[in-house]
């Protein structure tokens, strides 16, 4: 007797108990479904929730990857001054030590964030006897992504946790949240943990451990240190690779903008979101570069090295990339209107930028603006349908006359 088979013995014995959505789910995860539909008139398609699912995880893959080789590489590096500048097949980079100690470090929480949000998801199918959804799939591995490589495993745990009860299943679950589940989970972590998410020695392994001592290693990000007017000592080819600390999945501009064409391609993200957003980061870039030409702000002032970085730069640095592609176009949060789309991202990037440059205590703010937009999106799609039946109505009188 087949795996297949035995899965399905078993999910017939559990049918119509509590532990059904919890074997359905393990089934499906695993196979096809065994129902079929009859009679009526049915749309043929190879894609659904699962397979939308696994497609963005593919995406975030690479992602990953790298950011495990630049855990250990950004390590070592400050510890053992590595060459900086290096090109993207440097052997000096891919290198198995920098391998294991980037996935000594991250794998535990991806471990964390999938056992941790499926084992909530799990509980309350049960309780409301429903079937699990996979929306929790893009979840788990998006959480591992935009987090400090040294936070504590328990913190990590706490935060999903709140984030999946409160930031999805109080409102019924995938497809009723209307804030992003990860981004509320990172939102949970910044403001109960502040120091973990943006100390300028949490974003390097062993950063904290090392903290005090006289060769402690210096995590502070790019966006830290022009926040605080001081220079950058890494290139724009750096910034674009990925060779710099941050975030897990948030350093490689170039495995992201490879992402964001595979998700355009495949028709699950929305390129008019990308676009907009890059577009209204790069407004809102330039009216600062303005200000800052035309002499309105000091050099002395705080928000001098920030306002005066060269507008397209803003879009290599930080978390700004990875957070348009793979968490600005989450169909469930999002603008659903094409022309809602446009609105809804070119706020997203204007704001990001706005933030980013005014909250020199925290200078990123993809996050708060992707979490504001979703708050917005539904009023921003209300007032496009209203406007097209507007139209249409004015159209109807000029026939009609």
């Amino acid at each position: 007797m087949g795996l297949k088979s035995k899965f399905h013995k078993l999910k017939l014995k559990y049918q119509g108990t509590k532990m059904a959505p919890a074997f359905n789910a393990i089934h499906t995860f695993l196979y096809l479904p065994n129902e079929t539909t009859h009679g009526g008139t049915h749309i043929k398609a190879a894609d659904d929730l699962k397979r939308t699912m696994n497609i963005v995880i593919m995406a975030m893959v690479p992602c990953l990857i790298f950011g495990m080789f630049n855990a250990g590489y950004q390590h070592n590096a400050a510890i053992g001054d590595f060459t900086r500048g290096m090109s993207f097949f440097s052997g000096e980079f891919w290198t198995l030590e920098n391998l294991g100690i980037g996935a000594l470090k991250i794998l535990p929480l991806v471990v964390v964030s999938y056992g941790v949000g499926l084992a909530i998801e799990f509980l309350f199918a049960v309780i409301k006897k429903h079937e699990v959804e996979e929306g929790y799939l893009v979840t788990g591995m998006l959480v591992p992504l935009i987090v400090p490589v040294d936070i504590p495993l328990w913190m990590l745990a706490v935060a999903v946790a709140f984030g999946v009860v409160i930031g999805k299943e109080v409102f019924g679950g995938t497809g009723m949240n209307i804030l992003n589940p990860a981004l509320t989970i990172r939102a949970f972590l910044f403001f109960a943990y502040p120091t973990w998410m943006s100390g300028d020695k949490v974003w390097v392994h062993g950063a904290v451990e090392r903290a005090g001592t006289p060769d402690a290693i210096s995590g502070e990000t790019i966006l830290g240190s022009l926040a605080q007017n001081n220079p950058v000592d890494h290139s724009i080819m750096d910034m674009f690779l990925g060779f710099i600390p941050g975030s897990v999945g948030e350093t490689s501009t170039l495995l992201i903008l490879l992402g964001g064409l595979f998700l355009i391609f495949t028709k699950i993200g929305s390129w008019r979101i990308m676009l907009s957003s890059a577009l209204g980061a790069i407004a809102m870039g330039l009216i600062f570069n303005w200000v800052v030409d035309a002499g309105v702000i000091a050099e002395s002032s705080k928000f001098y090295g920030l306002m005066s970085t060269v507008w397209w730069h803003h879009l290599l640095i930080g978390g700004f990339a990875f957070g348009t592609v793979f968490m600005a176009t989450d169909p469930v949060t999002a603008s659903q209107t094409n022309k809602g789309k446009w609105i809804y991202g070119f706020l997203v990037g204007f704001i990001s930028i706005m933030i980013r440059v005014f909250n020199p205590a925290y200078p990123e703010g993809v996050m708060l603006a992707i979490l504001l937009m979703n708050v917005f999106a539904p009023t921003i799609d209300h007032y496009v349908v209203q406007g097209n039946v507007k139209k249409r109505m004015k159209r109807m009188k000029v026939k009609s006359a």
